[in-house]
């Protein structure tokens, strides 16, 4: 049986959201899911914290039943960790095949991580995460990719390959260009010079997705080339989809890691769900 899906829990209407996706997750794998809350207070000596504590167990126990129906053949598991989320979660995706996370957008991830936690999840968690709206309606429209030509993509595009594959859906890859800023391209642009992606590029775009269509004929393919900033034109093309993939490339700065600008984008402004997998 195949690695599982993790997905956070703590009774918000977000981490609900992500729990139901997890479970159809886990079925189109045919894989367990887990489900994982962190409890940062290992000691029950606070008045009232025994109650909670076992109200919280209950609540991941009900949440369990709830979702094996939607889950398949694969076991549905549930544990509380007395440990922080950002290092449960971790901890978990050494082994897991995905993490997923409720998410507010248009803001922080919330539910089952709070603040700078959501980001340092994202940038510590070793295999790919999913964030899920609390609002999130499955749609019937396209998994769409997210494709940079300056680096490799393989573990991106072989993860909306297969997403596409299991729900039988039609894959969109667009890679979104935008010109150099300088005089000499504005002069050209002026009479009419330089107004489309460049031959190479065009090339590298179509190897790039040679081998995948070859693995995964079943998968109906659509490739763009959209000019414009890849952070805005990514999530309006987003809209409709039943899923974004985008690479998840750590940045490393004076000031501490954190998520490049597309990355960022897409996890406070995308509707539908959003597949973040790491690439190097």
């Amino acid at each position: 049986m195949t690695a599982p899906v993790v997905a956070g829990f703590d009774g918000s209407p977000e981490s609900r959201a992500a729990t139901e996706w997890a479970a159809r997750e886990a079925q189109r794998r045919g894989c367990p899911l887990d489900l994982l809350q962190a409890w940062p207070w290992p000691h029950h000596d606070v008045v009232g914290s025994e109650e909670t504590y076992r109200h919280a167990l209950d609540q991941l126990a009900l949440r369990a039943d709830e979702l094996r129906p939607l889950a398949g053949v694969g076991p549905v598991t549930s544990a509380i960790v007395p440990t922080d989320p950002a290092e449960a979660l971790e901890a978990a995706g050494n082994s897991a095949g995905l993490l997923v996370l409720g998410s507010r957008g248009l803001g922080a991830v919330r539910g089952f991580l709070v603040g700078s936690v959501s980001h340092e999840v994202l940038r510590r968690a070793s295999c790919p995460v999913v964030l899920v709206r609390a609002e999130a309606v499955e749609s019937d429209g396209p998994v769409l990719v997210g494709l940079d030509l300056t680096r490799p993509m393989d573990d991106v595009l072989a993860f909306a390959f297969d997403a596409a594959a299991r729900r039988r859906a039609p894959l969109r890859v667009v890679h979104i260009w935008s010109p150099p800023v300088s005089s000499q391209y504005t002069a050209l642009q002026a009479v009419g010079g330089l107004g489309e992606l460049s031959s190479v590029d065009r090339d590298r775009f179509a190897e790039q997705l040679a081998p995948w269509r070859e693995r995964h004929p079943e998968v109906s393919v659509t490739a763009d080339l959209i000019q414009g900033s890849r952070s805005v034109d990514l999530v309006d093309a987003a809209e409709g989809a039943r899923l974004l993939v985008v690479g998840r490339r750590t940045r490393r700065t004076l000031f501490g890691a954190h998520l490049g600008p597309v990355a960022h984008a897409a996890i406070h402004h995308a509707v539908c769900p959003v597949a973040l997998v790491r690439h190097t």
